[in-house]
């Protein structure tokens, strides 16, 4: 077992209203947003964890949401000087900030730059005002084109759009239409994935209509060559890329690589090789909760047990197009290659992966039916 890259997730709980389809850990804002208070308090649980980093610099940082694009340029910068001073930021990392595509945060992506962010993810979902409209979103048309063309123009490492499909009484051209839109608008890296309804959102107690089956195979094909002929890669389930602009921060998890989670509901991975552990955390996931300083941070801690190991691994390597190193494995579980084999040798007969001495890899069958892949792994 070896020490992978160390990346850190910085999670900020507040949205302007609480999407329908949403099951994110978001709260809508009602009042001032307590964004020192949080950013102190994010620093503290930093603090808490930095033993957990092991002499790492960070890989990757992404602040997430919510929506951390309601944070002033100031309180950015102040909560990634403060991540430095505890776990030092490699040079070249890779540090993205989630934003709202509205004007009150565009008018803000400058200042995000000059505090450190060199990645902005721009939540779009679609360019159709009916369809934002049924998702709860709160900006229009014409002003998600203007963040992501204001995005081009800064001197950003790349951005990415994320863009759903599948959307309630969508239809294929109209699911096609938003993907040329975001294409006309050049991202280096497009998030595109389907809805899904999600327990406990508004839509999961209300279903909204949407496509069938059928209709949501000939988006999904369709839109495929749409992309792969503008010269996107299709790295992984659900992200394109440019060549050179995929996620770093996404590729660690895919990769079985460790994080540190900061704020409300923030998980953390982390392997620990004398012990030949990998240890999980989770935070206090209310606000409330997490701002109160009598509270400690951790809501709980476990140790992965073995038998869930192959598991995790393969569910995130699966995500991802590319063969996998069977190295890998053992470095970053401490298991042996042949525990892998053997769970999964039926897929293997079935066609779903392939084997060579070094490595594994989804065949176009497997990538369909990923998840018949981990129902032999349970």
């Amino acid at each position: 077992m070896k020490l992978p890259p160390l990346s850190l997730y910085a999670h900020v709980p507040w949205c302007i209203q609480k999407c329908p389809y949403c099951d994110f850990n978001s709260h809508a804002l009602k009042g001032g947003l307590p964004e020192q208070e949080y950013i102190s308090r994010l620093l503290d649980d930093l603090r808490a964890d930095m033993e957990w980093a092991q002499d790492r610099e960070l890989h990757s940082i992404f602040i997430g949401g919510g929506t951390p694009s309601l944070l002033s340029a100031d309180a950015v910068a102040r909560l990634l000087d403060g991540i430095n001073a505890s776990v030092p930021i490699a040079k070249h990392a890779e540090i993205t900030l989630e934003a709202n595509p509205g004007t009150f945060e565009t008018e803000r992506f400058s200042g995000f730059v000059s505090a450190g962010i060199n990645r902005l993810s721009i939540g779009v979902q679609s360019f159709h005002s009916e369809h934002l409209q049924r998702l709860g979103r709160i900006h229009d048309p014409e002003q998600a084109i203007a963040a992501a063309t204001h995005a081009q123009s800064l001197p950003l490492r790349s951005f990415n759009l994320d863009l759903m499909h599948g959307l309630p009484q969508q239809t294929l051209e109209q699911a096609l239409a938003d993907l040329e839109q975001a294409l006309a608008l050049e991202p280096p890296h497009l998030s595109w994935y389907q809805l899904t309804i999600e327990p406990n959102t508004a839509f999961a107690s209300r279903p909204p209509q949407l496509p069938d089956d059928d209709r949501l195979a000939e988006i999904q094909e369709r839109g495929h060559e749409l992309l792969l002929s503008a010269g996107y890669e299709h790295y992984e389930v659900s992200a394109y890329a440019k060549p050179g602009h995929q996620s770093a921060h996404n590729r660690n998890y895919w990769t079985y690589g460790d994080y540190l989670g900061i704020g409300c509901g923030a998980h953390s991975k982390v392997t620990q090789p004398a012990a030949q552990q990998i240890q999980r955390c989770e935070k206090i996931k209310h606000p409330q909760g997490y701002l109160d300083l009598t509270r400690p941070l951790r809501y709980k801690q476990w140790t992965v047990p073995t038998d869930e190991l192959v598991y995790e691994f393969f569910m995130n390597q699966l995500r991802l197009n590319e063969a996998i190193p069977k190295v890998r494995f053992s470095e970053r579980t401490g298991l042996a290659v042949e525990l892998a084999e053997s769970a999964i040798a039926a897929a293997v007969k079935q066609g779903l992966l392939t084997s060579t001495p070094t490595e594994w890899q989804t065949t176009p069958l497997g990538r369909r039916y990923m998840n018949n892949i981990l129902d032999q792994l349970i």
